[in-house]
């Protein structure tokens, strides 16, 4: 029996996994948190380039960890299912990991104030 299919209707728990196991996706999923959240936020607070923000939430947003609102010409993300939130913390406190904790930044020009 072939259980495997050609078009898939959700991802498979390992994409997400690969894709949180790169740790600029988890810092930018940290970043995240319970907010919306505009890119130029976190460029500021990750100290990474737009291009390359956007494209790590391309990613996350194929595999439904992150979604998107349009505000004016901003687009904002949030985190749709906060259980993801917890998993990591979950992960991090087996491990014995402390997360670091992300204060999002107000930008002048953007519609969204923290």
């Amino acid at each position: 029996m072939n259980v495997s299919s050609d078009k898939p209707t959700a991802p498979q728990i390992t994409d997400v996994f690969a894709l949180l196991g790169q740790p600029a996706r988890l810092q930018i999923v940290l970043a995240i948190g319970n907010e919306k959240v505009c890119v130029c936020q976190l460029e500021r607070l990750l100290g990474s380039r737009q291009a390359y923000i956007s494209q790590q939430l391309m990613l996350l947003r194929e595999v439904g960890l992150v979604e998107t609102e349009r505000v004016g010409r901003h687009i904002f993300y949030f985190i749709p299912d906060q259980r993801w939130l917890g998993l990591i913390q979950q992960a991090a406190s087996i491990q014995g990991v402390e997360l670091p904790e992300y204060k999002l930044p107000a930008i002048e020009d953007c519609e969204y104030k923290p």
